[in-house]
Order: structure tokens, then C-alpha cells, then sequence
């Protein structure tokens, strides 16, 4: 086998996976501190792609202002959907908040429908991202450098926000016990709605990249890519961070890989992936890097 061809597989596995990595950030951090799994997540990824493409093309901003724009406020979408929908059943059983996350999901993507309509919009990709550079004989495109070293930074800034800031002790002391946590004076409600922003931000930028790299946006758009960040964040620990972000990696060179070895199983690409999250649930629950939480 070429080497040049391996290492050019492996490089487009990798540009794919730390999107997946990116959206995973958001399931993990979420599940971290409500044991709450956010189906909705992967809509929300497709709200922050609809406040891009309006941004440019109604309003007719910059495209960089647009997308940090579109962050911004995805985040905001982010903290009403968990005061709205999440917080009212905090305290109901786990499995009242599944239901109500599974038809969050459901909402936005049929309040996408009826706003956006079903067709495709082209996504805008800025031009100086479209050149392709030829290294040892394998073919980058700028946007997937750009793509994984803002990947990089934004893990760097939610780990920092996680481990270093005051905040972050309070989302790590909730995880560990939440009813312990208000005693000590700690405003849960308030560290939750952070952590939704914070998720729904990063779901936000991975989905703009995403749409990017496939230059179309539709209100469905968020659930394949949704599902498989659910998958890399299981693969890696869900509830770790770093886990989530090594789980996608490993996804996406793992999808990658298939089809371009296996050109005969590309139909099977979403299978395989699905299988993978069955073998982690059946032979390590904890995922790659996760530990057993307490109940």
C-alpha cells in the first residue's frame, strides 16, 4: 500500500474526527454534570449553522462576524433551552428528562422545517480556506488546518475554563455531588445555564466548520453528525473532556479508513460507527478514558 495514499486517509480521518470531537465536547460536558444525555444536541449545531447563514447573507456582515455571532448566540439558545425545557424536570426522574431532551430534538428540528423550509442553502465558505497545500505528497485543504488547530484551541479554552477558573470548580463539584454543592452557597441553576453555553457554543463552531467542509445547511442537517458525537464522546468517556475530543479522532480515522480500504463497505460507514458505540456499551461501559461515576 502507498504510503502517501495511507497518510492522506489518515489526515482526512483526522480533520473529520476532531469535528466529531468538537460537537462531543458539548454531550460530555452536559452528561458530566446532569447525567443527562442532550439528544437536542446535534439541532442545536444546526441553529448556530442557520444564525451564520443569516448573518451573512440578510444582514450581510462580515463572514468572521457572522460566525462569532452565531457562537454567541447559539450559546444564548443554549441557556434558554435548558430554563425552558431541562430545568423544570431537574429534579424529576432521569427518565422525564431523556423524553424531554428526545422532544427538544424533535421541536427544533420541525421549527427548522417550518422557518427555513426543507431545502438546502449553500453555505459560505471564505476563499482563502478552498486552497489546497501538497506535502510529501498528501493533499491538505486549508480549512481542515484551520479547522483542527481551532479545534485545538477551543479544547485548550474548555479544558482551562474546567480545570482553572472558579466556575469550573463549581461544574466539577456539581458532577461529584449536586445536593452538596447548594450547601456550600453554589447557584446551580446558574453554573448549569454556563454549561449549556458552553456546549452549545462549541456545538456551534464544529457545526459551522462541518458546514463548511460540506458546504449545504438543511434543518435535519445536526442529527447524523449529532449521533456520532454521541458515539466519540461514549468511545472516549463520556464525562471526560479530553475523552470526547480522542474519541472523535479515533471515529474519524476509524470511517475514514474503511472507506477508503474498504470501498465496497462505504455503505456501511454510519453502521459501523453505531456498532463501535454497541461494542464500547457491551465491553467498556466507561469508554476509553471515563471512570465510574457515582449515582
Amino acid at each position: 500500500m502507498d504510503f502517501s495514499f495511507l497518510a492522506q486517509q489518515v489526515i482526512n480521518g483526522i480533520s473529520l474526527g476532531g469535528l466529531y470531537g468538537l460537537i462531543a465536547v458539548g454531550y460530555t460536558l452536559v452528561y458530566g454534570i446532569l447525567r443527562l444525555i442532550n439528544f437536542a444536541h446535534g439541532d442545536i449545531m444546526m441553529i448556530g449553522c442557520y444564525f451564520a447563514f443569516y448573518g451573512i447573507f440578510m444582514f450581510s456582515l462580515p463572514w468572521w462576524a457572522s460566525f462569532l455571532l452565531a457562537v454567541i448566540l447559539t450559546a444564548a439558545a443554549g441557556i434558554l433551552i435548558d430554563i425552558g425545557a431541562y430545568r423544570p424536570v431537574r429534579n424529576a426522574p432521569r427518565i422525564s428528562a431523556l423524553i424531554t431532551a428526545i422532544g427538544v430534538s424533535f421541536l427544533l428540528e420541525n421549527l427548522g422545517l417550518v422557518l427555513f423550509s426543507g431545502r438546502p442553502k449553500a453555505f459560505y465558505r471564505p476563499e482563502f480556506l478552498s486552497e489546497i497545500r501538497e506535502i510529501a505528497g498528501v493533499r491538505i485543504l486549508d480549512l481542515n488546518i484551520w479547522s483542527f488547530v481551532l479545534t485545538l484551541v477551543l479544547l485548550g479554552v474548555i479544558l482551562f475554563i474546567i480545570h482553572d477558573t472558579r466556575t469550573g470548580r463549581a461544574m466539577r463539584c456539581i458532577a461529584y455531588d449536586m445536593e452538596t454543592t447548594k450547601l456550600m452557597g453554589v447557584d446551580v441553576n446558574r453554573i448549569i445555564a454556563l454549561t449549556f453555553a458552553i456546549g452549545s457554543a462549541a456545538a456551534a463552531a464544529g457545526g459551522i466548520m462541518w458546514a463548511m467542509r460540506y458546504p449545504q445547511i438543511n434543518p435535519l442537517m445536526g442529527i447524523i453528525p449529532g449521533l456520532k458525537a454521541f458515539v466519540a464522546a461514549v468511545l472516549g468517556g463520556i464525562g471526560n473532556v479530553t475523552g470526547a475530543m480522542l474519541g472523535g479522532l479515533l471515529l474519524g480515522i476509524i470511517e475514514i479508513l474503511l472507506v477508503a480500504l474498504r470501498p465496497d463497505m462505504a455503505g456501511y460507514r454510519d453502521a459501523i460507527a453505531f456498532a463501535i458505540l454497541i461494542l464500547i456499551l457491551l465491553f467498556r461501559p466507561t469508554g476509553l478514558m471515563g471512570q465510574k461515576l457515582p449515582d
